[in-house]
């Protein structure tokens, strides 16, 4: 699928992943419609061929005005869509203050699973209805797991389980949307360098990136980017899960 002339969305567009992902997307020619949070917007840098919409991806009046938005333009329909918002808050099940908090479990799943989903969903009935290219295609959603969906760690009971529930959609929603011509393609990252590290010292950093096998250092936003780019482009990818760790297995902690 080409990426000239189209429109995509990115969740979490403002920063890390998102703010990459934007970037690459632009620059590869798509008009890009980045979501992400009022304060996430403002704060963005601008670039070239983005437009930032404030958007909580667990509201579906949200969702359904951005998606509208990203579909208002019949000469760059809307054909890519990437879900990078979450959240990643640790707890363990049981600690010094008692049982995990059933709020934060919440929360956590209706960001990073609900909210993706809903995503997913609504832009899907919305590239379902534009005019298919040569070859059928009509678009592809690329969802954002993690590898603690596999090898979650101590503290991790909720990111996992959210992550765990990305990977287990892939299928079926790739299987649901064939018919329209959409694929649906999940990228697992391991340990990226984005905003969340920044506050880290540089030896914890080192630690991190020394149980990497190879390469031994933290994963790029730019190269989760570069690896959207790489699925849009490859159209016989379809409902599946990518790990992206440089060969990284998480021990318990």
């Amino acid at each position: 699928m080409q990426t000239a002339n189209t429109t995509a969305i990115v969740t979490g567009g403002a920063s890390g992943l998102g703010a990459a992902t934007a970037a690459g997307l632009a620059a590869a020619g798509s008009r890009v419609v980045a979501l992400d949070l009022a304060a996430a917007c403002e704060a963005a840098p601008a670039v070239d061929g983005v437009e930032y919409v404030p958007t909580d991806v667990t509201s579906e009046d949200d969702v359904r005005a951005a998606v509208a938005r990203a579909g208002d333009d019949p000469q760059r329909p809307l054909r890519i869509v990437v879900n990078c918002a979450g959240i990643g808050p640790s707890a363990r099940i049981v600690g010094r203050r008692g049982a995990h908090d059933l709020g934060l479990f919440r929360k956590v799943v209706e960001i990073n699973l609900v909210g993706s989903f809903t995503v997913l969903a609504i832009a899907a009935e919305a590239i379902a209805a534009t005019d298919p290219d040569a070859d059928g295609q009509r678009g592809v959603v690329v969802n954002t797991a993690s590898i603690a969906a596999f090898d979650g760690q101590v503290g991790q009971a909720a990111y996992s389980a959210s992550k765990g529930g990305i990977v287990g959609l892939t299928l079926p929603a790739a299987r649901d949307l064939a018919q329209y011509g959409i694929r649906v393609v999940t990228i697992a990252p391991g340990i990226v360098e984005t905003p969340m590290l920044a506050t880290v010292s540089d030896e914890f950093r080192a630690g991190l990136a020394a149980g990497v096998p190879f390469p031994q250092r933290l994963a790029r936003p730019e190269e989760y980017a570069k690896l959207v780019l790489a699925i849009v482009d490859h159209d016989y990818l379809n409902g599946e899960t990518i790990r992206m760790d440089g060969a990284l297995r998480m021990a318990p902690r």
